[in-house]
């Protein structure tokens, strides 16, 4: 068998800018990153491939739900919520803010475009009592449950065969 050079090869050149391996690996770490990242680490743009999804924290009281979504750089006249069959959908656009630049290399890991989450709930809402707030890149939405509805919930008793 022939002696071989077991030493990785690193390119021509060590100065040589372009390294595939490395920056294929470092581009592979960052996926598993994002992809194991803890929920309270992702953003409006951050661990779902790329995509607008708002980060949401869901309450349940007695009498109502409350929904709070991460909404960072954006505006209310950018949001939009519906109430339609008990599922609360949140939708909107965030807008590019980048102008035209002459010459040079632009880097932006912030994400762009139109964005929905779409949640349902198992008990019926009071649409007409629905409130929400936006403050802070914070937009929290209080969804009373309908009284009717709950009254309507019957426990039903399992008897032995």
């Amino acid at each position: 068998m022939a002696n071989r050079d077991l030493t990785p090869w690193r390119g021509p050149s060590l100065d040589w800018p372009f390294q595939p391996f490395q920056s294929f690996r470092q581009e592979m770490d960052r996926l598993f990153d994002d992809f194991l990242a803890p929920a309270q680490g992702r953003t409006l743009a951050g661990g779902n491939g790329g995509g607008l999804r708002p980060s949401v924290e869901l309450k349940e009281t007695d009498k109502s739900y409350m929904v709070t979504a991460e909404l960072p750089g954006l505006d209310m006249k950018d949001i939009q919520i519906d109430l339609n069959e008990n599922v609360l959908t949140i939708s909107g656009e965030k807008k590019s803010e980048h102008e035209g630049q002459k010459g040079g290399v632009q880097y932006s890991e912030r994400a762009y475009g139109r964005f929905e989450r779409r949640i349902p709930f198992a008990q019926e809402i009071d649409a007409e009592r629905v409130e929400a707030t936006f403050k802070n890149g914070l937009l929290t939405v209080e969804l009373p449950k309908n009284p009717r509805a709950q009254e309507k919930t019957h426990h039903i008793q399992i008897k032995a065969n």
